[in-house]
């Protein structure tokens, strides 16, 4: 079958039905071509994107720069693996690192190998420095987190669907409620071999949970205390998508387009993926300054295509754009509108409880249980007016189109959204 030959919506999920796993449970609708805010399916529809990708897509679809980047470079050189030296990745790691003030870069590929990295990182620097007996160094994690689905981060998981027959699993990690100081301080007070705290600053897949105002703040302080690294997890929240560079910036006073000066929380190791290459490729990162990452040496750790040149190129590119852009700060202005509109409409409504997010990450809770099916029924309905949304747990909704959204366009999808609720609305 040549590329462009012509394929039906019907057609396309048959051959997904019939030749791929079942490993996930998409919207029907089958998309072909995408710029910007918007998507188009194979019939010639045309949609707001209102998930980018899980926040890939920040810059938005098939931004010009980050496309002329990753074919320039295509063109060039793709992959040397780290038996070479390439004339790319240097120059990434220099401008990655003081884009986000760190020492040290290791690139990765997925935001689940780079979550896998951070600990990794963080057990070898809790043998290494901070002394802890060899095998015995604990990570503490949150509930309902969600890191990735490899063997160890479902070993920490509470979600059944990701853990359920894939035992035996990982020992290693304490699980503490999220935005639940005391039981951190409990188990960092209590627990000796304790090497890091890793957390999402806003817990997106468990529903976008913001944590209280000062928990971040708090909990690095609290890491600081006992010895205890801070890995944010950044791979959703980062990169401009809260209306910070990094979500765990909180409510610093500094620039948010190149947070230049002292931010609330400086994690110890920070975890990016996703909009790190602005949707067109797989590239992640962990950072940490010198003291910790230089427990890393030949053999340690690696990647085929970690930090290939096709990577660095378009990460460069994706990191200029959303400073260029000012992403951050069209995230928080858009992003507060949309709450305050859609609180509007939550007045008097018997379908939504609360709207809650920060920036363009938001999420709406449905009035139903988590096994009802009215969040999916709602988001079908949704697509048939020209929006595509997801739920997640069952009756909440997440909210999060690419950053380069104008307020025109916002407004119209709050219109689609809400338009969409009344249909349902007892």
């Amino acid at each position: 079958m040549a590329v462009l030959d012509h394929i039906s919506s019907q057609e396309a999920m048959a051959l997904e039905n019939k030749y791929g796993a079942q490993n996930y449970h998409p919207l029907p609708v089958v998309l072909t071509k995408g710029e910007g805010v918007f998507v188009w399916d194979v019939e010639g529809k045309k949609y707001y994107d209102f998930l980018s990708a899980y926040s890939s897509l920040n810059q938005g679809h098939c931004h010009p720069k980050i496309v002329n980047a990753m074919a320039e470079q295509a063109q060039r050189l793709t992959l040397t693996s780290r038996a070479f030296y390439n004339d790319m990745l240097g120059r990434y790691e220099k401008y990655a690192t003081q884009y986000f003030k760190f020492d040290k870069m290791l690139p990765m590929n997925s935001g689940a190998e780079a979550v896998e990295t951070a600990i990794k990182l963080c057990r070898k620097w809790a043998y290494e420095v901070k002394g802890i007996d060899i095998n015995k160094a604990q990570i503490v994690v949150c509930k309902n987190n969600f890191h990735g689905r490899t063997t160890t981060i479902i070993s920490f998981s509470n979600d059944p669907v990701a853990r359920k027959n894939f035992g035996p699993y990982t020992d290693g990690f304490i699980k503490v409620e999220y935005d639940n100081l005391k039981q951190l301080e409990d188990v960092l007070s209590s627990e000796e071999n304790v090497a890091g705290f890793l957390v999402e600053p806003i817990q997106g897949e468990a529903g976008v949970y913001v944590p209280s105002e000062n928990y971040l703040k708090a909990a690095k302080a609290l890491c600081e205390k006992y010895n205890v690294l801070f890995i944010a997890d950044e791979v959703q929240t980062g990169i401009a998508r809260t209306g910070r560079l990094l979500a765990s910036c909180g409510n610093c006073s500094c620039p948010k387009k190149d947070c230049s000066g002292t931010p609330d929380v400086k994690p110890d190791v920070l975890v990016l993926g996703k909009a790190l290459s602005g949707g067109l490729y797989p590239v992640s990162a962990v950072m940490a300054n010198n003291d910790i990452m230089n427990v890393i040496q030949p053999g340690n750790h690696g990647s085929t295509f970690g930090g290939n040149p096709i990577a660095a190129a378009v990460a460069i590119a994706a990191l200029e754009v959303v400073k260029d852009e000012e992403l951050a700060e069209n995230a928080e202005y858009l992003g507060k509108l949309f709450r305050a509109e859609l609180n509007k409409y939550i007045k008097t409504s018997n379908i939504v409880k609360l709207v809650r997010g920060k920036g363009l990450l938001n999420a709406i809770v449905i009035n139903d249980d988590e096994d009802s099916d009215t969040a999916w029924n709602i988001c079908l309905k949704l697509r048939d007016n020209g929006l595509l949304a997801k739920p997640t747990h069952g009756n909440i909704i997440r909210f999060a189109p690419p950053l380069v959204m104008t307020e025109e366009q916002l407004l119209d999808c709050v219109s689609i959204i809400t338009k969409t609720l009344k249909e349902f609305e007892s």
